[in-house]
């Protein structure tokens, strides 16, 4: 299980950061995501795995003026 906000979230083997983020169907765009204390930008979500009981911190893009 992973904790993503205050959800939990099934967890898989060999999933990445970018599993996760289509798992959520969330409308937000994230270009960087905390796992752990780890923090991961958008280039590397393919590539990243997942660990098993990770607690996760999506962070949305912002923009204005």
């Amino acid at each position: 299980m992973l904790k993503v906000g205050d959800k939990n979230i099934f967890w898989y083997d060999k999933m990445t950061v970018a599993d996760l983020l289509k798992n959520l169907k969330d409308p937000y765009q994230y270009t960087v995501v905390r796992i752990n204390d780890k923090y991961i930008c958008g280039p590397d979500f393919e590539k990243t795995l997942v660990p098993d009981n990770s607690e996760v911190f999506l962070v949305p893009m912002i923009s204005g003026g």
